[in-house]
């Protein structure tokens, strides 16, 4: 008899065991639907990812194009730093080429991607 009391009290402690978890993360889950939580008990929030997509934290690239002389008539410049190239747009939007600088050039090219003019940098102006 005292075996079966035993094994009894081993189950009533397993079942323990495995009901209070369940029991004790109920409160924390009703804080988080209410609004509250960890975040709010030190009263601080973490960053809003919205408002890091609309200014990421990160230095934005500056290049300085002045090196780059020709820009077809009449066309809308957009610089791409990163890459060291600048975008030619006509005033209706359509695109109408890019010139990108490699090595001690700078090579012009149309809206098909055809190399049409190639600018050399003079030694001085290769420094950036």
């Amino acid at each position: 008899m005292a075996y079966r009391v035993r094994k009894g009290c081993f189950l009533m402690m397993g079942f323990l065991a495995l009901a209070t978890p369940v029991v004790a993360a109920h409160p924390v889950m009703a804080a988080d639907d209410e609004g509250g939580g960890d975040g709010d008990e030190e009263g601080h929030k973490g960053p809003d990812m919205h408002k890091l997509a609309a200014k990421p934290p990160l230095p934005r690239a500056h290049k300085d194009f002045s090196k780059f002389r020709y820009v077809p008539q009449g066309d809308k410049i957009k610089e791409q730093a990163d890459a060291n190239r600048l975008f030619f747009w006509t005033p209706d939007g359509k695109p109408d080429g890019y010139a990108q600088r490699r090595g001690s050039n700078i090579i012009y090219y149309d809206a098909q991607g055809k190399a049409i003019r190639v600018q050399r940098l003079q030694p001085g102006e290769l420094e950036d």
